[in-house]
């Protein structure tokens, strides 16, 4: 009888090591990024995975679009935004674990197809709609800075699609369906010879201060401030410069 209670007692944790997998991160963080962090925080995320052996998943689109997903209670441990209006709203909306802290920079600049097949020079030439221009929404980050460089340089775009993600606006010129888009620097380093980059001097005044933080909703809290110090650290920050993107 002894032996049966034993036995009995101890049966549920021989279920648990029996559905255990070898080898398997004992820790794993869900992270929300900007769609301009793609590239970057991919690596980022391989670099720390290989480091800790803790899983790194990502969900990257529109900075907008994340925080409208973690007001409906979309499940994260760590929110990076590509700028700090969005991250006020999910701070306000007491959705944040930690105080965010801004981890890099980035700016505007235009990009067209690889044949620049309209011979844009600056952003002068986007005025009007005589020249296939697509830009960010309004509501993102990406569309907040095109509006105000374009009123700086006084400029009128007419663009012919607003996207909700950069990335969806260096799709388009890569796939020859605009002649112009404006993206963050970083987007059209990583675009590499499928597109030409046209630096304009209006982009220098505008600039997008990026900020992380560990959520409230965080399963693995410690790991999710592991990691944000990790892309704050010397390995992630050398990173986010080999991508482009400029310091905090």
């Amino acid at each position: 009888m002894k032996r049966l209670l034993a036995f009995a007692s101890a049966l549920p944790l021989m279920l648990l090591s029996a559905c255990a997998s070898p080898g398997e991160p004992t820790d794993a963080i869900q992270v929300f990024a900007a769609a301009s962090l793609t590239e970057s925080f991919t690596e980022i995320g391989e670099q720390f995975e290989r480091d800790t052996g803790v899983e790194v998943s990502f969900n990257f689109a529109g900075s907008a679009d994340l925080a409208a997903q973690l007001d409906q209670g979309a499940p994260a441990d760590v929110f990076a935004s590509a700028d700090e209006v969005t991250m006020d709203r999910v701070e306000a909306a007491g959705l944040v674990r930690t105080t965010p802290a801004i981890f890099a920079s980035n700016t505007l600049t235009i990009v067209t197809p690889d044949d620049n097949p309209a011979a844009v020079e600056d952003l002068t030439d986007l005025a009007g709609d005589e020249i296939i221009t697509v830009v960010c929404a309004p509501q993102v980050p990406c569309g907040t800075a095109t509006e105000e460089v374009a009123a700086a340089a006084d400029v009128e775009l007419s663009p012919a699609s607003e996207e909700s993600a950069v990335t969806d606006v260096l799709g388009k010129v890569r796939a020859g369906e605009a002649d112009a888009g404006l993206v963050f620097v970083t987007d059209a380093s990583a675009a590499g010879e499928d597109v030409q980059r046209i630096d304009f001097p209006e982009s220098e005044g505008v600039v997008n201060r990026y900020p992380i933080t560990t959520l409230e909703s965080s399963q693995n809290p410690d790991v999710a401030a592991e990691f944000v110090a990790f892309v704050e650290g010397e390995q992630g920050q050398a990173i986010l410069r080999d991508a482009g993107f400029g310091r905090p």
